[in-house]
């Protein structure tokens, strides 16, 4: 009996040794339990840019949809999206409450470039990731100074390359005028742009900035039609961009018309400026054209329009911004997943910067997502296309135009 009670007791304690190593398997940082993870997010549902609102609403959208199917590793997402107006203080002000007050685990998608770089420096020296940031500024990409932000789209200087590659290759005789925001997303387009051109920097022949507190855009688009130029290049957001294309129309200007990638929803930019005005305008793309009939039976675009039916019946479905926030939010489902038991914040940003060969559905056929601890641009390929009037025509190759490429 003696031997017994010292195996019974020795059992036990095997147990509860393993028991405790199980549950010291288990490793949280703020905003992580057994039940719940708390992601973070601002987003412009007011102000200039307040048609990027689309991309908020489908992740929270799509968090649902999770949530109802059992959550992730069987933790439940709390979404927690501010107001922050495209106001760089008001972000600081929301990310400061969605870090110390609401101690979220990680800030994903926050929109805009003046507003990410408003709170970059923050988040890093707070160490909490600020991933997936919708915007597709170059300077997202910058490991080594700031290893806890990463971006998502392709990256701008990227996209005014390939547009300059575009005009060189169709256009090379052609003057070239440019209306863009007055901030680091602007710029950083233009530069990408005169990059590309080269030598050939000279065809542009007129840069117009607008101040996103500016009405209009209007007396930017006369001015620049008045220099003679062909080619018009819109480096603008969706209000401002739907402004030029009605100018250019009223105006009578036939210019080739180039519209920057985050201007390119039919549903938020190219019906409210008019279908017939934005007939063969030229932009770029990284996942499928929604709208588009011939995808009518992709299984993507059909899982896709089962979501917004059930989860989001109140959202157009012509607005590529549910397309962004639903792609965006499959990713961070995934960096999420993958981190197991592990939820710290080290592990995210693990987790997110060693994604390989990722396929999204809803993605143009071809492009993956991939990164490394060296390479913060999870997407960096695009493709021309052209609005015919109804939708948008992809054609040529999918492109690169990475820096140094």
């Amino acid at each position: 009996m003696r031997n017994a009670g010292r195996v019974l007791i020795a059992s036990v304690a095997t147990m509860m040794i393993a028991a405790g190593g199980a549950a010291a398997q288990k490793k949280y940082d703020p905003g992580a339990s057994d039940t719940e993870i708390r992601i973070g997010n601002t987003m412009p549902y007011s102000g200039p840019a307040s048609a990027y609102g689309a991309v908020g609403r489908a992740e929270a959208a799509y968090f649902r949809m999770i949530n109802e199917q059992g959550g992730i590793n069987g933790r439940k997402i709390k979404f927690i999206s501010y107001d922050d107006a495209y106001s760089p203080p008001k972000t600081v002000e929301q990310a400061r409450k969605l870090v110390e007050g609401d101690e979220v685990l990680l800030i994903v998608s926050s929109l805009g470039t003046a507003s990410n770089s408003a709170i970059q420096k923050y988040m890093n020296a707070k160490k909490v990731p600020q991933i997936f940031v919708a915007t597709g500024a170059t300077k997202w990409g910058d490991p080594k100074n700031f290893p806890w932000t990463m971006g998502y789209q392709p990256n701008y200087q990227s996209e005014g390359r390939i547009y300059a590659r575009y005009i060189l290759e169709h256009h090379a005789q052609g003057k070239i005028a440019v209306l863009f925001q007055n901030d680091d997303y602007g710029k950083d387009v233009l530069k990408g742009l005169r990059d590309g051109l080269g030598d050939k920097t000279g065809m542009i022949v007129a840069e117009m900035p607008y101040e996103v507190s500016d009405p209009t855009v209007d007396s930017q688009v006369v001015r620049l039609k008045a220099s003679g130029a062909d080619i018009f290049v819109n480096i603008a957001t969706p209000k401002f961009a739907a402004q030029a294309i009605k100018k250019v129309a009223e105006l009578g200007w036939k210019p080739t018309h180039i519209l920057n990638n985050v201007a390119g929803s039919i549903g938020s930019v190219l019906r409210p400026a008019g279908l017939e005005n934005s007939k063969g305008i030229l932009s770029t793309a990284y996942f499928k054209d929604q709208t588009d009939p011939s995808l009518a039976n992709d299984p993507a675009v059909k899982e896709w329009i089962a979501f917004m039916d059930k989860y989001l019946p109140e959202g157009d479905k012509a607005n590529n911004s549910h397309v962004t926030g639903y792609t965006i939010a499959q990713l961070t489902v995934r960096v999420l997943t993958a981190c197991g038991d592990d939820l710290t914040r080290a592990n995210v940003m693990k987790q997110a910067t060693n994604l390989k060969d990722v396929e999204l559905g809803m993605l143009l056929p071809g492009i993956k997502v991939n990164t490394s601890p060296t390479d913060y641009f999870p997407l960096k390929e695009l493709q021309m296309r052209r609005f015919d009037g109804q939708g948008w025509e992809n054609f040529g190759p999918i492109i690169s135009g990475e820096i140094g490429s």
